[in-house]
């Protein structure tokens, strides 16, 4: 018997309840920014300045100079709260960002609509009990890779929550995209959808696969998965980490709720 197996014996059951209670595994682990607007001076670009991915921007909006932040470009490198001389970009643990529209990744009013609500029912009439997921690397660093494989790690346990990863496309529900899309791996992705039966779903995995990442629209790849297929879930992040990607995933068969709202977060 392999000696792991005696250790996970003497160290009894591993995996978490979460999302239902205990640990998410993500203690002091930090996310993404939390925007406090009202505190940007008009005339300052520090964190414009420092941003690697141009997630963060001032725009004019009726006169008035306003910060603008888009989480879908967002790699956490928490660069912006350290060089913000007021406060309004601060670190937080906020990890819960998977978003059904693209727009509430962007910080603006947020909008609800009921044709997002005829979907969330649509789609957990046909996969509130299982999902079964083909993963595609379209040109990622592989960052996101390791994180997707901890899903299936004890701890984790995805099995539990009923989704599963499958080799082939043809026995898929969700797409799930991971890179910035590149020109190479564009035929494969449109093959691999094109296989999978209906309904079929798609998740843009990462920064990369949402918007580019800091490595898009150069002369090898696109600036993220939204010109190629249709997304259905957004799940931001460089990479995101484990606990995002299930509650993205749960999202998507409307077993969790959204946290992200026109760029506003709501615990």
């Amino acid at each position: 018997m392999p000696l792991w197996t005696f250790f996970g014996l003497g160290a009894g059951r591993a995996t978490t309840n979460w999302p239902e209670n205990g640990d998410d595994g993500q203690d002091g682990v930090l996310g993404m920014p939390r925007v406090n607007a009202e505190r940007c001076p008009p005339d300052c670009r520090e964190c414009v300045e420092a941003c690697l991915p141009g997630a963060i921007a001032i725009a004019a909006r009726n006169g008035e100079s306003r910060l603008e932040l888009d989480y879908g470009r967002c790699v956490a490198c928490q660069l912006c709260t350290e060089v913000c001389p007021t406060g309004a970009m601060t670190p937080s643990g906020d990890w819960a960002f998977g978003v059904r529209d693209r727009d509430d990744l962007r910080w603006q009013a947020a909008v609800r609509g009921s044709q997002g609500r005829a979907l969330r029912r649509q789609i957990r009439r046909a996969f509130s009990r299982s999902l079964h997921i083909r993963h595609v690397d379209a040109g990622s660093c592989n960052g996101c890779e390791s994180e997707l494989q901890a899903l299936n790690n004890p701890f984790y346990n995805l099995h539990r929550l009923g989704i599963f990863f499958t080799a082939s496309p043809r026995h898929a529900d969700l797409l799930l995209v991971t890179g910035t899309v590149t020109y190479a791996m564009r035929d494969a992705l449109l093959a691999a959808y094109a296989a999978m039966p209906e309904p079929k779903w798609v998740v843009a995995t990462g920064a990369c696969a949402i918007s580019g990442g800091t490595n898009g629209a150069t002369y090898a790849s696109g600036d993220g998965l939204e010109d190629v297929l249709p997304v259905d879930v957004y799940i931001p992040g460089c990479p995101p980490n484990p606990a995002a990607l299930i509650q993205g995933l749960l999202l998507l068969v409307g077993r969790a709720r959204q946290h992200v709202e026109g760029g506003r977060i709501y615990d």
